[in-house]
This record gives C-alpha cells, structure tokens and sequence, in this order.
C-alpha cells in the first residue's frame, strides 16, 4: 500500500480532499492532507507538507491546481515514488509568470462566478459547506521564481478535466505535453474532481499508480 500526500489549491484547505481520504483509507492506503500557508513563502508550504509526510514510504503526492508549485519541491526533499498533478499548475524552473509562460486563453470579467468556473459540477450540498472552509490565497508562491533547475527525476502523471472552464482542456493538453512530454489521463467534469466525482477519481488514481509502479513499466 501507499502514502497518499493530498496538496490542495489556491485559497483551499486539506478539506478539499475529504471526500477522497476516505475511499482512499478504505482501499488500504494512509493519506496526509495538510492545509498549506497560504500567505507564507513557497518553501514554507513545502515544509508543512514533508513534515506531515514524515518517515511514511511509498509516497505518492497528488496535487490540485496551485498545488503543482509545491508537489515537485516536495519531492525534491524526501523520496517519492510518484507525482499526479490533478488539473494542476506544471511550473518552470526560474518561471515568474506562470499565465504569461503557458499562454493562458482564459479572459474572465469583473464578475468572476467561482461556482460556475470552479464547482459548476460539484453537488449543491457540497458547495454549500465549502465557504466555511476557504482561506485568502497570498501573492507569493505565485511570483517568486520557481526554485529548481529541473522537475525532479521522480515518475509524473496528470489527471486532466474534459470540462474544466478555468484550465481548458484543449490548451492543457498542450502545456502537459510541453512541461512534462507525457499524454495526460482524462476524467469528466470540471476543475474539482476531488469534490464533484471522488470515486471516479480515486478509481483513476489507483490506476495511474498501479500503472506507474509496475515493475515492468
């Protein structure tokens, strides 16, 4: 069995992955999700999580969205056996404008619908508990220049959303395949499978890592 370390995104918190800890748990799996400093230095998030990880092995880190800055640097600093960005920002080294960098397509307007953009497929309920749970997202892990001078030599995968409105799948598809040179895995719905489809999730998971790790990969 593995260790999953569960990096949310920009504004989020560990509870963005509280429908998936479980069914995780449940397959054997132990599971740290830890909520980032959202105003500290990007180094900083990346100490609260190898912290949590501690001495845990068979580490698989999978990080949502804003989450990809800080998933490579943590395997930087300890093993790691596999990295899943799930609709996730792939950083540069030295990079300073990731937007700028990708060529993002996206014009949003003065009113920025966040369930429309981010939940639209996330159930009523769900969203409804969601506002409890946000924090303020600070400025610097998205302006200091990305700290390494290569993504680490650890086995990278990427979960893409068909629907995703924030990160268009179309542009993405070419982004993973610039950043990563790998074809990403696709599932339904939009920016936050986590929240919206959690099973069908971890079923892809499951499936990037046994496909990953296999031993004759």
């Amino acid at each position: 069995m593995s260790t999953y370390a569960l990096i949310h995104g920009a504004g989020d918190s560990s509870w963005h992955w509280y429908r998936v800890a479980p069914l995780l748990t449940a397959l054997g799996h132990d599971v740290v999700a830890v909520d980032l400093p959202a105003a500290d230095e990007l180094n900083e998030c990346v100490d609260v999580v190898v912290d949590a990880i501690g001495d845990r092995e068979n580490v698989v880190v999978v990080a949502q969205s804003l989450g990809g800055f800080v998933a490579p640097l943590v395997a930087a600093r300890r093993p790691v056996e596999l990295i899943v960005f799930v609709n996730g920002m792939i950083p540069k080294p030295g990079e300073t404008d990731w937007w700028a960098g990708t060529g993002y397509p996206v014009e949003f307007g003065d009113e920025f619908d966040e369930v429309e953009i981010f939940l639209h497929d996330v159930p009523e309920e769900v969203v409804a508990e969601l506002a409890a749970h946000r924090g303020h997202q600070g400025g610097p892990p998205m302006s200091e220049p990305w700290p390494l001078e290569r993504l680490p030599d650890v086995p990278t995968r990427f979960v893409l959303s068909r629907d995703d409105r924030f990160f268009p799948a179309a542009w993405m598809h070419g982004v993973v395949k610039e950043r990563l040179g790998i074809e990403p895995d696709e599932i339904d719905g939009g920016h936050c499978p986590a929240l919206a489809r959690p099973q069908a999730l971890v079923d892809l998971l499951e499936l990037i890592r046994v496909r990953a790790l296999a031993p004759d990969h």
